[in-house]
């Protein structure tokens, strides 16, 4: 089984898309698990929940549970399931429920300030 890991980030973290910054906290999470890179989770209230739009698009991971995808709504453009959440992730990792993560790309930073 591939091991998790979920540990506080260090510092603060940022994400960023359209000129406009999202979130920013001193409370992110960081996940591990085995050779994927690692992935920032954000508290939810720390990120402007105005910019994400909940989608239809759902995917299922067998260690830790369903999740739910948000598009970023930025002034020019839609960024579609740019983000996803675990509303009830498995028991291993309960630490990421209520919070969001980034597919980080040329329309999204997610970085340590």
């Amino acid at each position: 089984m591939t091991k998790i890991t979920i540990t506080k980030a260090p510092g603060t973290w940022s994400v960023r898309a359209g000129g406009a910054v999202l979130g920013e906290s001193k409370d992110a999470l960081v996940l591990s698990e085995g050779e994927y890179p690692d992935v920032i989770y954000f508290p939810r209230s720390d990120i402007a929940m105005a910019f994400l739009d909940a989608t239809d698009h759902r995917s299922h991971c067998p260690h830790k549970g369903d999740a739910s995808y948000f598009s970023i709504v930025t002034k020019s453009e839609t960024i579609e399931n740019a983000a996803w959440s675990y509303e009830a992730p498995k028991d291993d990792v309960a630490r990421i429920k209520d919070h969001l993560a980034f597919y980080a790309s040329d329309k999204v930073t997610v970085e340590e300030i």
